[in-house]
């Protein structure tokens, strides 16, 4: 009995490493396509509303209601999203996610505008690189990434605070110093993100803790989190390389 013991743990262990391994990149996977259709949907909004100005941009910008609510419900949306997770169902959370990455895309087109297509085209790549070596390393190392995360998080909320003072202020270099941190802080997040969206795919099929129910909207959320390391490191990058028209 001993021997049969000895030889058909390892078995078990196997079996249950490559479980809970299936388990994590099927997660992995969900999110991923989830966050590359959000930016799809904001790359196609933005490309058709900057190509379109006067059709599109025009009656934005006559209208400051219309122009105001447009640049602050992004934000409206990801707290209802944050808040409201548990209250709403998956459909409606990836309904949300739609909306809000469609609006985003009008935002965007402002950017287009603003900017050459070269310096867009550039900072786009640069971040899409920098983005996939972050996720890259994010799901592949042994380290715990949880003190970075916290670390980033703080300079987040700092560059938020320092971001509104400046909005007042007006200060070119501020905003360059801003614009420079903003990329150390998305890029470590990215990392940050994609291993404990790892180890959320882990804890899903390793100990059962999420209903079957919640790990759609647990992916969609994870979506969100990595949309918008993406998108913000973009525009941290467009701020201090992008050349403008």
């Amino acid at each position: 009995m001993e021997d049969n013991y000895s030889r058909s743990t390892p078995d078990s262990i196997f079996s249950r490493n490559e479980a809970v391994g299936s388990g994590s990149r099927s997660f992995l996977a969900n999110v991923f396509t989830y966050m590359f259709i959000a930016l799809g949907i904001t790359a196609v909004v933005a490309y058709l509303f900057a190509g379109n100005p006067e059709q599109y941009i025009a009656p934005i910008l006559s209208n400051k209601l219309l122009f105001y609510a447009i640049m602050f419900a992004p934000l409206g949306f990801v707290l209802l999203m944050s808040f409201a997770f548990n209250r709403l169902s998956a459909p409606v959370l990836m309904a949300l996610l739609l909306v809000y990455s469609a609006i985003n895309g009008i935002s965007f087109s402002f950017i287009l505008l603003t900017y050459t297509a070269t310096s867009v085209f550039g900072c786009f790549l640069t971040a899409a690189l920098m983005f996939g070596v972050m996720a890259v390393m994010g799901y592949t190392t042994k380290q715990d990434l949880t003190s970075m995360g916290r670390i980033m998080m703080m300079g987040l909320i700092g560059i938020i605070i320092a971001s509104i003072v400046n909005i007042f202020l007006g200060s070119n270099t501020m905003s360059y110093i801003i614009s420079f941190i903003g990329v150390i802080v998305f890029t470590g997040l990215t990392a940050y993100d994609v291993q404990k969206l790892k180890r959320i795919g882990e804890g899903i099929d390793q100990d059962g803790n999420v209903i079957a129910g919640d790990v759609k909207k647990l992916a969609i959320m994870g979506a969100l989190s990595l949309y918008l390391d993406f998108i913000n490191l973009f525009l941290m990058l467009l701020r201090l390389f992008g050349r403008r028209n």
